[in-house]
């Protein structure tokens, strides 16, 4: 059994499609971001760097945080959803990373100053917007002659995914990037992709006032 401890945010949807693509069995333990539960120390404890999602497998006694490292180690566990060796490994790898060090950092900035900043920063919002639309083109030129982003289905599939799913709010639109529609459509329609979009998903709100204070240290009253 997997312990996932998680918020409905991208990097811990991901977690969630792995683990139901995989077949592998879990329990979810809400951390409640909004609420500051990721600075609890039974949870630090766990991911030392107090973000969610983090895993603990009872049955290796392995605990592991950060997204991309779980999606690699439940991968190996299972021996799914990354080659073994080679070219084709690396293919997968190399777009984890892409997924982990650009597009989910600059999709995440897009996301704050869009959505979340207490006033609007338009040189922000320009530059974070303009990234993310380069970075699609980059997603979309990779797509133009095979199905999935490493061409088999693969962890980076499920990495790259979520942070897609909230284009509006990165100020994208998919018919700019036609194989980025035709891929996003195709992940969507995977039965184990939407449980495991589904889990918490009663959760994905609007921010507070608190949970804007928590997560941004914005001097806010919280509301009532």
């Amino acid at each position: 059994m997997i312990d996932l401890y998680f918020w409905p945010t991208p990097n811990g949807i991901k977690v969630s499609i792995a683990l139901e693509e995989m077949g592998l069995p879990y329990r979810v333990h809400l951390v409640n971001i909004g609420r500051g539960e990721q600075h609890t120390p039974a949870f630090l404890a766990i991911s030392p760097n107090n973000r969610v999602p983090a895993i603990v497998d009872d049955e290796t006694g392995t605990s592991v945080f950060e997204s991309g490292a779980i999606l690699h180690y439940l991968a190996e566990r299972t021996g799914t959803f990354l080659p073994a060796s080679g070219a084709p490994r690396y293919e997968v790898l190399q777009w984890l990373s892409w997924q982990m060090a650009g597009i989910g950092p600059m999709c995440g900035q897009a996301h704050h100053f869009r959505q979340y900043a207490p006033t609007p920063v338009p040189y922000a919002i320009e530059r974070y917007t303009t990234e993310v639309s380069r970075l699609y083109r980059v997603l979309d030129a990779r797509l133009a002659d095979r199905e999935f982003v490493a061409g088999e289905y693969s962890i980076a599939d499920m990495a790259i995914f979520p942070w897609i799913a909230p284009w509006k709010m990165q100020g994208q639109t998919l018919s700019d990037t036609p194989n980025v529609s035709r891929w996003f459509d195709a992940v969507a329609a995977r039965p184990a992709v939407a449980r495991g979009r589904s889990v918490a998903s009663d959760l994905r709100k609007p921010l507070d006032a608190e949970a804007r204070r928590v997560l941004f240290g914005q001097d806010t009253p919280s509301e009532s």
